[in-house]
């Protein structure tokens, strides 16, 4: 019997050496990249069954990718593995067209459920935000009145690295982008959140669920 072909997307590489040892068990993994670039030229190449991609990585972020991969393939199904237990995220990816959204937390047999229901075209969403998330996109869009809806998901990114403790220069280094990249977004952060300072960010990055208190 033939066994569905999954390609992983993650530049931590003792995570995803740990993820080779749970999807490998069931399915036959083609390969392993870092980043959304890479994602997407190896999706061209080996054409996988299923995507098990992390949302935060360097260049392109995985829901960027997927959005430019419906470009060129509207059937790619991607499973989103990511430490954010964020609704917000969440619905962006199921929005963007993602199959699966579950966490690094999650049980391992929570990741193979969801690549499982995405080769049979259903979508899977990890138990612990799935009544969350339903409730979000029944709503409907955002609204412009909900500030943490309004960041883009790079801002979030970034907003959550300063939330950790991280300089400017250490975060660029880690999204690969530029300081001056970093610096732009959280002046636009500043400016839309209406904050006045760096602890002002981290403030709100604890009140809405971004980071962890």
């Amino acid at each position: 019997m033939t066994r569905a072909r999954v390609l992983l997307a993650d530049d931590h590489r003792l995570v995803a050496a740990g993820l080779k040892g749970i999807l490998t068990a069931e399915f036959d993994l083609v390969g392993i990249v870092e980043d959304g670039h890479e994602l997407i030229a190896a999706t061209k190449t080996l054409r996988p069954d299923v995507i098990v991609s992390d949302i935060t990585m360097p260049n392109l972020n995985g829901i960027e990718a997927l959005e430019e991969l419906k470009k060129i393939d509207q059937g790619v199904r991607v499973v989103f593995l990511t430490m954010h237990r964020d609704v917000v995220y969440a619905r962006r990816a199921l929005e963007a067209g993602a199959y699966g959204f579950v966490l690094k937390q999650s049980a391992p047999e929570e990741l193979i459920m969801a690549v499982r229901a995405a080769l049979e075209g259903r979508r899977f969403i990890t138990p612990i935000l799935a009544g969350e998330v339903l409730d979000a996109m029944r709503r409907g869009p955002a609204q412009v009145t909900d500030q943490a809806a309004s960041l883009t998901l790079r801002q979030r990114e970034i907003l959550r690295l300063i939330a950790e403790g991280l300089s400017a220069k250490e975060i660029a280094k880690k999204l690969d982008i530029s300081q001056r990249t970093v610096e732009y977004h959280k002046y636009r952060m500043m400016e839309t959140l209406g904050a006045e300072s760096s602890s002002d960010l981290i403030h709100f990055a604890i009140k809405h669920g971004i980071v962890e208190p």
